[in-house]
């Protein structure tokens, strides 16, 4: 989800409230402790120089039990951030602890943001070496079909 669709979700709500992908929800004491850019440079393990920029939200709970983040408030944060930090229409990436620090994509499922867990994947695949997986055809058979002998 890029920022754009976040700030005009955000203008429909009444309440911001944030999910994992199994279902679990984010205490709605939650904070948004930073708003920010991140780029990262490297090279894949084909040789390509890559460059990925995406916007950071990190979500941290408190034990201010009472606090609840409004869609308003958070609009204004979004908007100081893009004027100070030149923060562009990119997609946005969540940080939030549960056993350790993940970092997750964002999605919108009519009610809730929803953190959706990312996967790691090989950039160079026709590089690296690995086969590609060959299409397999996959025939079901039942063991009590006719003349199995089991009915």
């Amino acid at each position: 989800m890029i920022l754009s669709q976040v700030k005009s979700i955000l203008k429909s709500l009444d309440t911001v409230n944030f999910i994992l992908e199994d279902g679990t929800k984010i205490p709605e004491h939650f904070h948004i402790t930073e708003v920010g850019l991140i780029t990262k440079d490297f090279i894949d393990c084909g040789g390509t120089i890559r460059k990925e920029t995406v916007i950071n939200f990190q979500l941290w709970n408190a034990n201010d039990f009472d606090h609840r983040l409004q869609p308003q408030k958070l609009i204004n944060i979004i908007e100081l951030s893009e004027k100070v930090l030149g923060i562009e229409d990119l997609e946005i990436e969540v940080e939030y602890q549960t056993q350790t620090i993940g970092k997750y994509d964002l999605n919108f499922n009519g009610n809730d943001f929803v953190l959706q867990n990312k996967k790691t994947a090989c950039l160079a695949q026709d590089q690296c070496g690995i086969p590609a997986t060959k299409n397999k055809i996959v025939q079901e058979i039942s063991l009590c079909s006719p003349g199995a002998g089991c009915c």
